[in-house]
């Protein structure tokens, strides 16, 4: 009996060793989701069901580096708090399991039952690929009677054959009500393709879109259609992830504003715009039944240097869960985002500064007595003129966010940020527009331990940056030779997910 005793105990231990020793890894996120190890990618799958959201993930359980493809999952109640879940889909006989999208059959269409969750991802054959066919990737579906917690794959499968196309993956699928019918919308090469089913098996295509419209930098990936509202009228909008080819260099994610009739899909305007300007948000797609609401997370990476950054037992982790929402201005349409709601629980010891006056520098950390690397800070009303928002330690690194007035840009400057050396790349200053027409700017600033979201002018631009500083960042310092004044300036810190 002690000896059974003698070896529980060890056994806790070592849980809560691993535990520990995973919230204290260096850049590890502190509020972000990332894998307990080994390599993650694109979101997949993600879907709303009985109050729990699911988030499945491109995951290679062997290696910190890309490889045959899964998809991992975790739950939440709030999308902050995640639960590791087994691994829900494994490579078969007929490839890897590549990005998709996850739905609620609440109609039964597909036969599996009232209510199943259904996956409908893609199929990657890596012997037709090495056979230098055209035919390797097609589309297969998968469902859940439990709530997600174990899956079978349909025999049919698969669903959607390829048609001679080498790119043609990563379906995402939506519940058409006016017509009563699935719409999937598919990275095909150079554009997106629209199937439409009735039952999630037979799919019929019903147009394209892309082939001279947006950036064609690279191939397109991981599309995404779903309406939002704009003054009480229907928009839809298609975002396009693209690698290469971002407005700061590697991977980034292009979105198009218009309306979609069920078959097909016709833009307002043909100039390209992007989602996020940083480098390090891709491959983002939205959940699927969450009624009123449209929540996005994204990739916290790029393909230009994923692979080699430098943390030691996992790679990546996912942007913050985002509201979506269009704004106008100037009579254009601009698709805008900012932290959902629930991110307001996980924020502790506010302090506000109001009516500053900046000239040359304003050392926000003594002023405030700030400490650690996370935190919101929210600045309101600043005069339009060039200021910049520097985080940095006693190594001397340094992470600079700014405005530069002359060209109208947003910034993020990450030359000084610390370990830069693992690619040629990766130590560059990233430019956004501004896109308000606003007097004064505001911004808003989510840090986590080694990565910074930049909301401006109520998410009319945004930039995600990820950055590996050789200590943590402890000093916040506003920086403006012009000078500068802020009506309002609240510092708030950031909950671990970890429980401290």
């Amino acid at each position: 009996m002690k000896k059974n005793i003698l070896l529980t105990c060890f056994c806790i231990s070592i849980l809560y060793a691993k535990s520990q020793s995973i919230e204290s890894e260096l850049y590890r996120p502190q509020f972000h989701f990332s894998p307990k190890e080994k390599w993650m990618n694109d979101p997949n799958g993600m879907v709303y069901h009985k109050g729990v959201y699911h988030l499945f993930y491109q995951y290679y359980p062997d290696s910190t580096v890309w490889g045959p493809m899964h998809w991992g999952h975790a739950t939440s109640k709030d999308m902050l708090h995640w639960q590791h879940q087994p691994v829900a889909l494994y490579p078969d006989s007929l490839g890897y399991i590549f990005s998709g999208s996850a739905v609620v059959d609440v109609n039964n269409t597909a036969g599996f039952g009232k209510g199943a969750m259904v996956a409908i991802f893609t199929h990657h054959n890596p012997k037709g690929e090495r056979a230098k066919r055209i035919d390797f990737q097609n589309q297969s579906i998968a469902y859940s009677l439990d709530d997600g917690k174990t899956w079978t794959k349909y025999a049919g499968n698969p669903v959607l054959k390829n048609p001679g196309i080498v790119d043609f993956r990563d379906p995402k699928v939506m519940w058409f009500e006016k017509e009563n019918k699935w719409v999937m919308t598919l990275a095909t090469k150079d554009r997106i393709t629209f199937y439409s089913s009735p039952d999630l098996k037979n799919w019929s295509k019903e147009s394209e879109f892309g082939e001279t419209l947006g950036a064609h930098g690279g191939v397109w990936e991981c599309p995404d259609l779903f309406p939002l509202n704009l003054n009480g009228k229907k928009v839809w909008v298609l975002l396009v992830s693209i690698n290469p080819g971002g407005p700061n260099g590697g991977s980034a994610t292009q979105y198009f504003i218009g309306d979609f009739d069920g078959k097909t899909f016709t833009p307002f305007e043909t100039e390209t715009k992007w989602m996020d300007y940083g480098t390090d948000n891709y491959a983002g797609v939205t959940f699927s039944n969450t009624a009123d609401r449209r929540i996005l997370m994204g990739w916290m990476s790029n393909w230009q240097y994923a692979q080699v950054v430098p943390t030691k037992n996992w790679r990546s982790a996912m942007t913050i869960p985002r509201e979506l929402y269009l704004k106008e201005v100037n009579k254009k349409i601009f698709l805008a985002s900012k932290p959902v709601k629930e991110f307001d629980k996980m924020l502790v010891k506010s302090t506000t500064v109001s009516n500053i006056s900046i000239k040359n520098s304003y050392n926000l950390s003594s002023k405030l007595n700030t400490t650690g690397s996370r935190f919101q800070l929210s600045l309101t009303d600043i005069t339009a003129n060039d200021f910049s928002i520097v985080l940095s330690n006693k190594k001397g690194d340094e992470l600079v966010i700014g405005y530069n007035k002359a060209a109208n840009q947003y910034y993020i400057d990450r030359t000084k940020s610390g370990v830069i050396d693992f690619e040629t790349g990766f130590a560059k200053k990233h430019t956004a527009p501004r896109l308000s027409s606003s007097k004064t700017i505001s911004l808003t600033l989510v840090a986590d331990v080694a990565s910074v979201e930049l909301f401006a002018d109520d998410g009319l631009t945004v930039m995600t940056d990820i950055f590996f500083p050789k200590q943590v960042y402890t000093t916040i310092t506003i920086r403006s030779s012009k000078g500068v004044t802020v009506k309002k300036l609240t510092y708030t810190g950031v909950r671990t997910i970890y429980g401290k």
